[in-house]
């Protein structure tokens, strides 16, 4: 199957610009480069031009209408860094632009295997002097500070004076829009000039943030050659108002010459490295020794080994492959790796929602994870078990006399959403990292990491349960909270909610029932965190009585107290054009009808299975689909995988292919601003968890797949406890392959098999199901 993705086009055209600045981006997870254009747009152009590192921010005030008591008083932010992709060619005189050549042939490239974009150009100058222009760019597995722009050119027919300027910009600003609020509302100065210096490779750029204090270092060196032939630089200048280098090379070519430019970036941050500065000029002198070469070959075998354990493939769908390759790599491009950072819900691709982490992660990307590449899910659960101390702060803030409860969104613990009725009360967001916890331990088998991190993360997540709920007529109720539907807020009993809680204590009493048979262990666990056997009690009587809404007119689950009592909204009859809701209608006005953003109960039916009935889910799943506009992108994933489960196989192709090319068609319209990650791991999601229906369980893997009409079949490979195994569906048999690993047990259309030893094979009859 082919890792490759491409567009082509003549001239420059706006329209399509940021779209492809989002496609085209590199990133490793610690970095992230827009594919905006090294020589830069004409000045009306609309660009988002960014580097980003994952996890740096700075502070601005948050505007508050009415200063209520604990309402967020200023947001984290996470920064455009010093810009190093300029790199200005003149041709006697004139300028390369795409701009300037309205026939000049483009070809951009998403290479997934090489793990590079390449833009390739004819263009002609004024004079019709011809050049082909071969620019590839890297964000290094290897060496995650790396950046690297390959940029060559060979005259076809030009024959004169080429002038080269490659700019290091230090002092940047972010991407703002006042009128989205899924951007930045306003632009703030977030950086200042600390230090520039001449390094033993190139030049180093230091700044700091303003309010934060962080320092960011960043470090260039320009390798220039003609015909394989070195050039030593012209000039070398600094501009002190905008903290800039600028290094200038000048010579003459002819037909036929080739020139080459590599562009080496290295940036390190105080987050992570306490002597930023000095790692920053080390790093840049080991990759220049090194050189590109090097580094595109350990790319290659990086992602060598990513595919390897990531293989998914559909046979009979080219274009879906497409998409699903793309939305593999993007997850891959955009996952914190160290513990310091998440996954920003535009991943490391541009500003929307300005580099946040949501509950995205937990609930559509950690599950990717855990079964591809479970090293990564362990690091992204260990990001919230270092912000855990700060959940505490946040809970504290609330009024709640114990536990943790974790911002809506944030880069460092705090909570940064403005409006609470859609943001801080979405408590939920406790049950969903309690859920990526359970789910990786079922997926991996990691008992230390649960002993050393997830436990104390359930505890004190439930101690919050246990604060913020109270007892009305003998059941558990959870008040004045919101679900996952952002057009329902600051509601009682939310389906979804409540069964998150109730499906969190399940499990940490679990835990602690086991972990118990450990006795210096359990002993240890009292001791630091204060457990008395008067809280475990506590938990097992709310969750044995937490309320679970239920409609025995309807035979639905509600999604709230109040939902059913209100009007359903007219979604047939509303114009297209006020879609997504919440640009074009108060919010006051979508509360008060049956309107979900998203699957809210429908998501809770496929999380928790065992809460309701087969016939229950079916009612509720049709009820919500007519009600549903889906204006979230984390919708049309969860309701492919609950029809799937439902036997609904043309509902669930409908929403998967929808889910599976929501950015390469741009169908929400703001791919412009960044990715939609969470909806890239949903739609893995919706194959292996819904056309596959696996299910990781403690001591088994559950399978039962389906198979749509119009695909041939479909095969992947997932990790369970260790092992790695690969499904294949056709419409003759069913099968799944040890590759490699110990014995694991597997149920297969309700038959248990045990694979002992790697290259075992269990192939049955495909059954319609």
């Amino acid at each position: 199957m082919s890792k490759i993705y491409q567009v082509t086009g003549i001239g420059l055209n706006e329209k399509n610009l940021q779209l492809q600045e989002t496609i085209f981006h590199n990133a490793n997870g610690y970095i992230g480069v827009r594919g905006t254009l090294e020589e830069g747009v004409p000045a009306d152009f609309d660009t988002m031009r960014g580097m980003y590192i994952n996890g740096f921010y700075d502070i601005a005030p948050m505007k508050q209408a009415e200063k209520l008591c604990n309402l967020v008083e200023d947001k984290e932010s996470m920064l455009n860094v010093a810009d190093t992709q300029t790199i200005e060619v003149s041709f006697d005189g004139q300028k390369f632009s795409m701009a300037d050549d309205a026939d000049c042939r483009y070809v951009r490239t998403l290479d997934m295997e090489k793990g590079i974009t390449r833009r390739e150009v004819d263009w002609s100058n004024k004079e019709g002097k011809q050049l082909h222009f071969n620019i590839t760019r890297m964000a290094s597995f290897e060496e995650r500070s790396l950046f690297t722009i390959d940029y060559c050119f060979q005259s076809i027919d030009f024959s004169g004076t080429v002038e080269i300027h490659s700019r290091h910009l230090g002092l940047v600003r972010n991407y703002f829009n006042p009128n989205d609020p899924r951007l930045a509302g306003e632009s703030h100065n977030h950086l200042k000039k600390e230090d520039i210096h001449i390094c033993e490779s190139g030049a180093c750029l230091v700044s700091s943030t303003i309010e934060s204090h962080l320092k960011v270092a960043s470090a260039v060196a320009n390798i220039v050659t003609v015909n394989q032939k070195r050039q030593p630089s012209e000039v070398v200048t600094y501009d002190e108002t905008a903290h800039a280098m600028d290094v200038s090379y000048r010579f003459d070519i002819r037909p036929g010459d080739e020139v080459r430019i590599i562009k080496y970036s290295i940036f390190t941050d105080s987050i992570r490295e306490e002597d930023c500065r000095n790692v920053a000029d080390e790093k840049l002198s080991k990759v220049v020794g090194q050189g590109i070469a090097s580094y595109y070959k350990k790319q290659q075998e990086y992602l060598k080994e990513f595919w390897n354990n990531s293989s998914m493939e559909i046979v009979g769908d080219g274009d879906l492959n497409e998409s699903l390759c793309f939305n593999m790599y993007q997850l891959l491009q955009s996952a914190g790796y160290d513990g310091y950072s998440s996954i920003a819900a535009k991943g490391l691709s541009g500003e929307g929602y300005e580099g946040h982490y949501f509950w995205d992660t937990e609930m559509f990307m950690v599950p990717y994870f855990a079964m591809t590449n479970p090293a990564i899910a362990r690091k992204l659960l260990e990001y919230r078990y270092k912000t855990l101390g700060k959940a505490k702060e946040n809970a504290a803030l609330l009024g709640h006399k114990k536990g943790a409860l974790y911002p809506w969104r944030t880069i460092t613990g705090r909570e940064c959403s403005g409006y609470y009725p859609s943001g801080t009360a979405q408590y939920h967001i406790d049950g969903d990292i309690a859920y990526a916890v359970i789910l990786y331990y079922k997926t991996s088998g990691d008992w230390e990491f649960i002993k050393e991190m997830g436990l104390k993360i359930l505890l004190e997540t439930n101690r919050l349960w246990l604060d913020v709920g109270n007892y009305y007529k003998d059941r558990f109720v959870i008040n004045c909270v919101t679900g996952p539907d952002e057009y329902t807020c600051i509601v009682n009993n939310n389906y979804y909610t409540n069964a998150s809680a109730k499906y969190s204590m399940q499990w940490c009493l679990k835990f602690i029932q086991r972990l118990a048979e450990e006795k210096d262990a359990y002993q240890q666990f009292v001791k630091e965190n204060d457990l008395t056997e008067e809280e475990i009690q506590a938990m097992k009587e709310a969750e044995e009585k937490m309320y679970l809404p239920y409609d025995e007119t309807l035979g639905i689950n509600p999604q709230d107290d109040s939902f059913l009592q209100k009007p359903i909204w007219d979604l047939e009859h509303t114009p297209q054009e006020e879609f997504p809701l919440l640009l074009h209608y108060h919010p006051l006005h979508l509360y008060r009808y049956q309107v979900c953003k998203q699957a809210d109960t429908v998501l809770a039916h496929y999380l928790f299975p065992d809460y309701q009935d087969k016939e229950t889910e079916e009612n509720s799943f049709r009820y919500y689909e007519k009600i549903t506009t889906h204006d979230s992108s984390l919708s049309t994933c969860v309701f492919s995988i609950m029809a799937s489960r439902l036997g609904l196989k043309d509902k669930a192709y409908y929403y998967f292919g929808d889910s599976a090319k929501m950015d390469l068609l741009n169908t929400h319209k703001n791919s412009k601003d960044g990715i939609h990650a969470a909806n890239m791991g949903g739609s893995y999601m919706a194959i292996v968890n819904g056309f596959a229906r696996v299910q990781a369980e403690e001591d088994k893997l559950f399978l039962a797949p389906a198979l749509p009409e119009n695909w041939q079949g479909y095969h992947f490979r997932i990790r369970y406890h260790g092992s790695l195994l690969e499904v294949s569906v056709n419409k003759e048999t069913c099968s799944i392959e040890q590759l490699e690993g110990t014995a694991i047990t597997v149920e297969l259309y309700g038959k248990e098999y045990v694979l002992e030893a790697a290259n075992q094979k269990v192939e049955v009859p495909y059954q319609e199901n």
